[in-house]
């Protein structure tokens, strides 16, 4: 018995076997293959998802007071903050130095493309190259931190939706690209 009536108990914490502290990954997880494909499916759309979970990550993991939805939407001026904090994640466990200016500016010059005219709008779907290698980054940061983290791999339920409408999607602009601009009367 204890001597002492307001000392904390003395106990042993003991962790559930199915503590998801280990299993916390620090930045958004998924394959390089299942974000180019849901990228170019989606038109582009699963990137600002991705922008979405990424600043979503370091507002929980960070505490900090910053809005993932805005800083998704407006993607164009937080790309560069985004990639500079896995670049420094990167430095700090010794696996090399992203070049964060580039691919920033690489995946807005390119995702700008859009505007271009038929059929060169469709090079903007290549914007989803500049985000592979920061995606391997962030891949490899989540195995260090949390290595038994989903690697998010697998095309599920909702993937295969977005897959389908935006296959239709997609060749419905592929075939308006070589339907004649005049029909015959």
């Amino acid at each position: 018995m204890q001597d002492n009536p307001y000392s904390p108990p003395n106990a042993e914490l003991v962790l559930s076997a199915d503590n998801k502290s280990n299993s916390e990954a620090p930045f958004f997880a998924v394959s390089p293959l299942k974000l180019a494909v849901m990228s170019i499916f989606t038109l582009g759309l699963y990137e600002l998802y991705w922008f979405y979970k990424n600043w979503q990550c370091i507002k929980v993991r960070e505490k900090e007071n910053i809005s993932p939805f805005w800083r998704a939407v407006f993607a164009y001026f937080f790309c560069y903050s985004l990639f500079s904090e896995m670049r420094e994640w990167q430095k700090e466990n010794g696996k090399g130095e992203m070049p964060a200016g580039l691919l920033a500016f690489g995946w807005i010059i390119v995702t700008f493309m859009y505007r271009l005219p038929a059929p060169f709008w469709l090079t903007s779907m290549g914007s989803v190259a500049f985000l592979l290698p920061v995606q391997k980054v962030i891949n490899d940061i989540n195995l260090i931190e949390a290595p038994d983290h989903d690697p998010n791999a697998k095309i599920r339920g909702a993937n295969w939706i977005a897959i389908v409408v935006g296959g239709l999607i997609l060749a419905l602009a592929f075939i308006g690209l070589f339907m004649p601009d005049n029909p015959a009367a």
